[in-house]
């Protein structure tokens, strides 16, 4: 490293605010450069990156090192007349770099002294980009401390990493560091920008020297004002290309300089109607990025292995979703096989009971002719599809109510009345009645006739034997019809099914069928069109289903959402591989009814604008 205290980037310009003899060499204090902090602006085209490259050149002839950041791959020139190692992530670059490379960047050029362009204009994605510089700047500071040797840090666009408004990133933070702090480190930071109203003030008001270019916006020229004098303000709009103001701790006044031209390519230069023709760049060493290149490999390998184990990890994937299509499959011939089981299982016990309630009708008739009650009978006091009221014998009061019937019976009741239990349809009871008027009815003991209703229940007024009023003797059917025997009430009863609604169970239905809506409804999008394509298309695979729903034809991804249906009873499994659509036959096996059509719109309505589910009988 050459012993030079100073370097010459400029001479005195004349002009409005000029100081000093036009023409006059305008030295820069070389260690003041390396470990202070600078700060040069202009607008595009005032002749900036022209000054940068100069300081950066002056610095390269007497060997000393440096890291440009440079965000619009304009440096490379540099190439053209010094071994400077161009980093950043296109094929132009003499090494592409990750943040994986940063440890190594940074003894790189502290310990072994090499000039590094670090170009992040070749980065597609800025956030890598910043995260990049962020990490070099770190090992920068740290290095820098432990071996408190100058070195320069020049940043392009500085704007862009610590900006007035608006947050400043993690990258930002690190710059504003190295400015505050780096100086004790012999960390030096130059910032060079376009748009000094958009930089971070606690930058600007951190910088021993500055360079102001022509600039011409008012929020520009404000900040030339409150730094410098509203007289420079007005004079900074009307300055020549390469004419600057340039002010520093080491002199007593600002000078109105002109800056050299830099000597190397300049590839910043905005192109025009004449030839382009790139110069020869001198390459850089093999072994200066040796160690690079390893890192390089490193990560090529990994990335390589990264792949690899992802493959077997969808290979996997996709096997676990094959076991659990079989697993399924077992599952549902196992239920079928049950549900067969028990389908002959009710046969066969359904038989019997039919027959038995045929001879109790008998043994109460014969009781009822004989005079003696029939004895309770267990099956049709908890049987619930007799109805709600279980038969009670209160001693001579003899009255009982089966089925939601009831009736009355004298201490000896009339062959009349007999005859009557025959002739009028009363099933189960102690006493008889007629059948509703149609043959004057059979008389109680007292002689008055009772009259039984569609609806069951005795209208005249009358009373059994042993006074009790039978107009609130009911039958306990649900709105039969003049013949009780011929209408749905009377076949339901002969069946053992219930003959009145049960409110409660159509209530749990509902209830189930808004918690069924509900929970479909917090699925995404996607699996819920998924069920929607088995509803409208019938059976077919998980893969076709999330195709159709909009999704990729990602096997797994398919089996995972129509697991999140299966897991839900909505969809089954029917054979290779593919599935169906049971929103009704949950429902009723949910609910143990055979209408379920309003429970079933109420679930398909979480499904979007759907057609006419139909009939879901």
């Amino acid at each position: 490293m050459a012993e030079t205290e100073s370097i010459t980037v400029a001479d005195v310009s004349d002009g409005p605010c000029g100081n000093g003899e036009p023409g006059r060499p305008v030295d820069l204090p070389v260690v003041e450069l390396l470990t202070g902090r600078g700060f040069i602006t202009g607008k595009s085209g005032s002749g900036k990156s022209n000054t940068a490259s100069i300081v950066v050149e002056k610095l390269l002839d007497n060997g000393f090192g440096m890291l440009i950041v440079d965000i619009d791959g304009e440096y490379y020139g540099l190439k053209e007349e010094y071994e400077i190692l161009h980093a950043g992530a296109d094929d132009e670059c003499d090494i592409q770099v990750t943040v994986e490379h940063a440890e190594k960047i940074a003894p790189l050029a502290l310990e072994q002294n090499v000039p590094i362009i670090l170009d992040v204009s070749s980065f597609l994605d800025e956030e890598e980009a910043a995260e990049l510089l962020t990490e070099v700047s770190k090992r920068l500071f740290a290095k820098a401390k432990k071996l408190k040797q100058p070195f320069l840090m020049l940043v392009e666009e500085c704007h862009e990493w610590i900006p007035q408004k608006g947050s400043v990133g993690e990258c930002g933070k690190m710059l504003i560091k190295i400015s505050k702090r780096g100086r004790k480190h012999g960390l030096g930071i130059v910032g060079i920008s376009q748009r000094p109203a958009d930089v971070k003030k606690d930058f600007i008001t951190q910088c021993d020297w500055l360079v102001w270019h022509r600039l011409t916006w008012n929020n520009d020229t404000k900040v030339v004002s409150r730094v410098l004098d509203s007289e420079y303000a007005k004079a900074v709009e009307d300055l020549d290309d390469g004419e600057a103001f340039m002010m520093n701790d080491w002199a007593e006044r600002v000078q109105r300089v002109q800056f050299h031209r830099k000597q190397t390519f300049d590839a910043g230069a905005t192109p025009g109607l004449d030839d382009f023709e790139r110069p020869d760049l001198k390459s850089v060493s093999e072994d200066l990025v040796s160690e690079l290149a390893e890192i390089s490999e490193e990560k090529e390998q990994t990335e390589d292995r990264i792949a690899e184990l992802r493959d077997q990890l969808n290979e996997k994937n996709s096997r676990i979703a094959e076991l659990e299509a079989e697993l399924q499959d077992a599952r549902d011939m196992q239920r079928m096989a049950d549900q067969f089981t028990q389908a002959l299982v009710n046969h066969v016990e359904g038989a019997n009971p039919g027959r038995t309630e045929q001879e109790r009708m008998r043994e109460r008739r014969q009781a009822a002719s004989t005079n003696q009650p029939p004895l309770p009978d267990e099956t049709a006091r908890e049987d619930d599809s007799y109805g709600e009221t279980a038969m009670t014998w209160p001693g001579d009061d003899s009255r009982a109510t089966a089925g939601g019937e009831a009736a009355s019976a004298a201490d000896g009741p009339s062959e009349a009345a007999a005859d009557g239990a025959d002739d009028g349809g009363v099933f189960g009871m102690a006493g008889a009645f007629g059948d509703g008027g149609a043959d004057g009815g059979s008389p109680a003991a007292d002689g008055s006739a009772t009259t039984v209703t569609g609806g069951g229940t005795a209208t005249d007024g009358g009373t059994t034997a042993d006074g009790t009023d039978a107009s609130v003797v009911t039958r306990g059917f649900d709105s039969m019809g003049e013949n009780p025997l011929s209408d749905r009430a009377t076949d339901a009863f002969e069946d053992g099914r219930p003959t009145a609604v049960d409110t409660a169970a159509v209530e749990d239905a509902a209830a189930f069928a808004r918690e069924l809506a509900d929970d479909l409804a917090d699925l995404d999008a996607e699996t819920r069109q998924m069920l929607r394509y088995y509803r409208d298309h019938g059976p077919g695979t998980p893969i076709d289903a999330l195709f159709a729903a909009g999704g990729s034809e990602d096997r797994t991804e398919a089996y995972a959402r129509n697991r999140r249906l299966r897991v839900r009873g909505v969809v089954e499994h029917v054979g290779r591989g593919r599935y169906d659509y049971r929103v009704p036959e949950h429902l009723r096996d949910r609910t143990d009814r055979d209408d379920v059509t309003p429970f079933v719109e109420q679930v398909e309505s979480v499904l979007g604008d759907l057609a006419s589910t139909g009939d879901a009988n």
